[in-house]
């Protein structure tokens, strides 16, 4: 038998770790990209994995097709085009973080031609796709989600299967507001143990030895004190998505002051920096 075929449109760091994995795993993998160099170098470096230049050919015969493109506008220009190519049995796993409203018009695309979709972002970023450790957060149809399992297996270590609407994308941004207020709390604390004269190390060690120690800020700091930014998250793509929370449902008091360290950090030359490049201004007001 050959190997399944699932389709990757979107080769960012997420989408060519997707892609990876896939072809690690025994499928054949054909993946896309709006500029098509960045998919040619993404399959240059994987096992199983084809660049494919035309989004129709991308797409056909394929029993999954995952979009990771950087908002709704993308997605939604890319698969208006791509739906018409998509077989009968194919699965659209429409994992980029776009927000509830976008999601909605998706699903509502995919309705009006008969195309089975999972609103389905991940919690995690290019290690744990490459590690096969992401979480999906999936709303949709169970026969659907059944159908895309083995792909969803093959890329998470979870899958929560949370709704049958969008609820996945709902989740997406609670999810990634709680993940960037807690790094910039973590520097915002790391401004605290400056100022009182507290060991990072020391900090670091009170908090392994008790219930608050959380390992994603704890590496956050780690990467803080070696001024490590090479990005997992880009701040940019943080703030997208705290801006997609304030229009789906609005931000809190402490949210907006998250929003702001976000955009300053944006504005001082660090947008495309990880998450962890919010500590440069550490203690600024």
């Amino acid at each position: 038998m050959p190997p399944p075929t699932a389709t990757v449109l979107g080769a960012g760091a997420l989408g060519a770790a997707m892609a990876t994995r896939l072809g690690e795993t025994g499928y054949d993998v054909r993946l896309w990209n709006r500029t098509p160099g960045r998919a040619r170098a993404a399959a240059d470096q994987s096992t199983g994995v084809t660049a494919v230049d035309s989004l129709g050919e991308a797409v056909a015969g394929a029993s999954t097709v995952i979009t990771v493109l950087r908002d709704g506008d993308a997605v939604a220009q890319v698969m208006k085009e791509a739906i018409t190519d998509l077989g009968r049995d194919t699965v659209w796993v429409q994992a980029s973080t776009i927000g509830p409203g976008s999601a909605r018009s998706l699903a509502e695309l995919a309705a009006g031609h008969g195309v089975a979709f999972l609103d389905a972002p991940v919690s995690g970023s290019t290690a744990p796709a490459r590690q096969g450790k992401l979480v999906w957060l999936v709303a949709g149809d169970e026969d659907a989600l059944t159908r895309a399992r083995p792909v969803l297996d093959a890329l998470g270590s979870s899958v929560l299967h949370v709704g049958t609407g969008v609820e996945g994308s709902s989740l997406k941004l609670v999810v990634n507001a709680w993940m960037t207020a807690a790094t910039v709390a973590m520097s915002d604390t790391l401004a605290l143990c400056d100022s009182l004269g507290i060991d990072h190390a020391i900090y670091a060690q009170a908090l392994e030895a008790g219930p608050l120690a959380m390992p994603y800020a704890l590496q956050k700091m780690r990467l803080m004190d070696e001024r490590s930014y090479e990005p997992g998250f880009a701040v940019q793509l943080a703030l997208k998505d705290v801006d997609l929370a304030r229009d789906s449902g609005g931000l809190s008091p402490l949210l907006e002051v998250v929003r702001d360290r976000l955009g300053r950090t944006v504005a001082a030359g660090h947008g495309g920096d990880d998450l962890a490049a919010v500590d440069i201004l550490r203690g600024s007001a």
